[in-house]
């Protein structure tokens, strides 16, 4: 599929098969979120990262069945295929939003989202506690989310953020890595 024709797609999902939410609501709920794991976990931001994209990858599982069903999408040919349906069509679909793809490997196993946008960082400043601007990804239910998903369409994936508008940086940059293709598997004993 080309890259014109997923954001086709994605663009005619978002228009006609989705029931919006007020963007403000949800930006505001996820930082309650992100606010309520600063002070549980009392400022350990590593683990707050851990925790967010634990809370991304269970929503991936769950989401990706909604993504097949609102877009008919079949099984992409490969992982470029897919990496432009996650950039057109999935972010497009769920936060209106469409990163863009680079800094594809030689061997094509690993690319970048770049996001222009990033609507869970909207009014967002982090703490200023001479931490965070070095520790906390506060977006990385998104990579948890990328990895669930995927995993649900036999597709292994490492997703992390490599920079982010938050911490000062120009751009905010998701790095995804393909580690394998799952196998269809049996449970044991059932052959």
């Amino acid at each position: 599929m080309s890259a014109n024709k997923a954001a086709r797609i994605g663009e005619e999902v978002w228009k006609t098969r989705i029931d919006k939410v007020n963007a403000e609501l949800v930006t505001l709920t996820y930082g309650s979120i992100v606010a309520q794991l600063c002070k549980d976990y009392e400022g350990d931001y590593i683990e707050v990262n851990k925790q967010l994209e634990k809370m991304g990858y269970n929503i991936g599982l769950r989401l990706i069945e909604d993504f097949l069903a609102k877009t008919n999408m079949g099984k992409c040919i490969n992982f470029k295929e897919t990496a432009e349906t996650i950039s057109k069509i999935g972010f497009k679909v769920f936060l209106n939003i469409t990163p863009t793809v680079t800094n594809w490997t030689t061997d094509g196993k690993q690319f970048s989202l770049t996001f222009e946008e990033n609507p869970l960082a909207d009014f967002v400043e982090l703490p200023d506690d001479g931490r965070a601007q070095n520790e906390l990804w506060y977006s990385n239910l998104l990579c948890g989310v990328l990895r669930g998903s995927l995993e649900m369409v036999q597709m292994q994936v490492d997703a992390h953020f490599v920079s982010d508008v938050l911490r000062g940086n120009e751009v905010t940059e998701m790095r995804v890595t393909l580690i394998r293709t799952i196998d269809d598997e049996l449970p044991p004993g059932e052959d």
